[in-house]
Parts: C-alpha cells; sequence; structure tokens
C-alpha cells in the first residue's frame, strides 16, 4: 500500500491517507488520486510505512527519514517527516531526522526526560503495592 500525507499551508500533516499500489503506480498518480478523492488542490507527499529514522525496516530504500503523523512537519529543504520538537533541549540529527536528548537516554530501565534538569528520571516502579 502507498501513504500519502496531507499537508496544510504550513506543510503540517493533516492526515495520512492509504492509497492501492495498483491505484498509485507513481507518486504523482497517487497526488492525483487523492486530490480528486477529496476534491482539493491540497498538497500531498508521499510517505513510507516503512521508514522510521532515515532506515526502512525492511531493507528496502527509506523515504523521506521517517513515516509521518498528524502534526509532523514536511521539511522540503530536507525532504523529510519531522515530528514535533519534544523539548526545548533536543536537537535535530540531521541524518536522522529525529530529536535526540543532550544526554543519551540509558536502557536499564523505564526512564522519561526531565527538561529542568536536563537528565534522564528512572520511573521503573521499585515499590509496588502488596
Amino acid at each position: 500500500m502507498a501513504h500519502f500525507a496531507r499537508l496544510d499551508a504550513n506543510n503540517i500533516v493533516t492526515e495520512v491517507i492509504v492509497v492501492n499500489n495498483e491505484t498509485a503506480t507513481t507518486e504523482q498518480v497517487g497526488i492525483d488520486f487523492c486530490r480528486g478523492l477529496f476534491q482539493t488542490e491540497d498538497r500531498f507527499v508521499q510517505a513510507s510505512y516503512n521508514t522510521i529514522r532515515g532506515q526502512h525496516l525492511l531493507g528496502g530504500t527509506p523515504l523521506r527519514k521517517n513515516y509521518p503523523s498528524v502534526g509532523f512537519k514536511y521539511d522540503e529543504s530536507r525532504d523529510a517527516f519531522i515530528r514535533s520538537q519534544p523539548y526545548d533541549s533536543w536537537v535535530l540529527d540531521e541524518d536522522t531526522c529525529d530529536w535526540v536528548a543532550p544526554v543519551t537516554k540509558p536502557t536499564d530501565g523505564d526512564y522519561e526526560w526531565n527538561e529542568s534538569t536536563q537528565t534522564w528520571d528512572n520511573v521503573t516502579a521499585t515499590d509496588a503495592p502488596e
């Protein structure tokens, strides 16, 4: 199946449409199909369901760095879908077009980012009720 992100005037994804591969034989044919289906001149950009952080999960060719969700932005200069910046301190990795914390997340438990202390707080439940 082919996937197309519908964009608003600010290149923000407003929805993702799934189109049969037999219909969307090329990106432009898929775009034309979406425009006809919705009777609109809105902008549509093809996406890959199997692309995340610049890698294709099944070994294929990655497309536009990330599979988009509603709220992602399509960055034309990078030709990439990018999620909203989760925290002010995080920076965009140009290779993956994903946001990276200034401190590497530990792998020995369940952590969440604490923006005020710029640290990962362990949220693994250690004292379960009896």
